[in-house]
């Protein structure tokens, strides 16, 4: 029974990451990017200090890890979500959704460069063939670039941001409760993008009147996908691990894909079809692999 609360957990918070490519988009045809990001941040930190507050789970914040908390919020949400917004509304919600679930692929190239871990074969390998298949996707026939090259830039800028912001993670996560942990970076969020959001955003703000689609598409990014997603999928890892938690993540793409033919009626080409499939093959081998490395590697202890 635990364990079908568990996996349908997993599914749940991958549901609603893949929407919130779709609900973002939305918003973007009434605010820009800097504005979602603003407001999707003050809605989730609303909801999880509410949260905090009912469950009395509050932690205090050591002096010490003041620095921390600044640089981690600094790399996520502030340069993540600039990343991934600039990014989505320069490309499609399925192009972006497919770039940035390489994540897991570079992270352990970050563990192994700061952590000095073990980097396997079969890391580098999925690596290789996702890269493979993102070539399909944003390359013609006449190897010429199909997706706008700054919304590329943006997209691989919240991946890199997401690597460095994962080391950091690791070291805040032995401190404190994930829930703490999400609720004041987003905080911080808000406080990096407060000047930002007033100076170029801060007029057409106060001009525009959102419609109902604007404003429940705001808050179910802000609940579901920056706080309640969060949540499940930190039950998932503390139920499942790291590792095959991290595998559910390959159906984000997917969920993203469908929601964008449905909803926004993006075309899905053969070529982007057939380049999706390589690029989570590529991801899905390289988590497949530490999977088996593990139970190698408990078999060999218990011998």
């Amino acid at each position: 029974m635990k364990k079908g609360w568990v996996h349908g957990a997993a599914l749940v918070s991958m549901f609603f990451w893949g929407f919130s490519y779709i609900w973002s988009k939305i918003v973007f045809e009434t605010y820009s990017p800097l504005t979602t990001i603003f407001l999707r941040l003050i809605v989730s930190f609303l909801f999880l200090i509410s949260v905090l507050i009912i469950s009395r789970q509050n932690e205090r914040i050591q002096k010490q890890d003041y620095l921390l908390f600044i640089v981690s919020a600094a790399l996520n949400p502030f340069l993540y979500f600039i990343g991934e917004n600039f990014g989505l509304s320069l490309a499609s919600a399925s192009l972006s959704s497919i770039i940035v679930a390489t994540i897991p692929l570079f992270a352990p190239i970050a563990a192994w460069y700061y952590f000095k871990e073990r980097l396997k074969k079969i890391n580098l390998f999925g690596l290789i063939i996702s890269f493979a298949g993102l070539l399909v996707i944003i390359l013609n026939k006449n190897l010429e670039l199909t997706a706008n090259p700054l919304g590329l830039m943006f997209l691989f800028l919240a991946v890199a941001s997401a690597v460095f912001y994962s080391i950091l993670l690791k070291k805040l996560t032995t401190r404190y409760k994930p829930l703490t942990i999400i609720t004041w970076q987003n905080m911080l969020g808000i406080v990096y993008f407060f000047p930002l959001f007033l100076f170029f955003d801060g007029r057409h703000f106060i001009s525009v009147i959102p419609d109902f689609k604007t404003v429940s598409s705001i808050v179910l990014l802000g609940i579901f996908a920056s706080s309640v997603s969060f949540i499940l999928f930190t039950y998932t890892i503390k139920n499942l691990g790291i590792i095959k938690s991290n595998l559910y993540t390959n159906l984000i793409p997917i969920f993203t894909a469908i929601f964008s033919i449905l909803i926004l009626g993006e075309p899905f080409t053969f070529q982007k079809a057939v380049g999706f499939i390589i690029v989570i093959s590529g991801v899905i081998l390289s988590e497949s692999g530490k999977v088996i490395y593990k139970r190698k590697l408990k078999k060999s202890q218990i011998l």
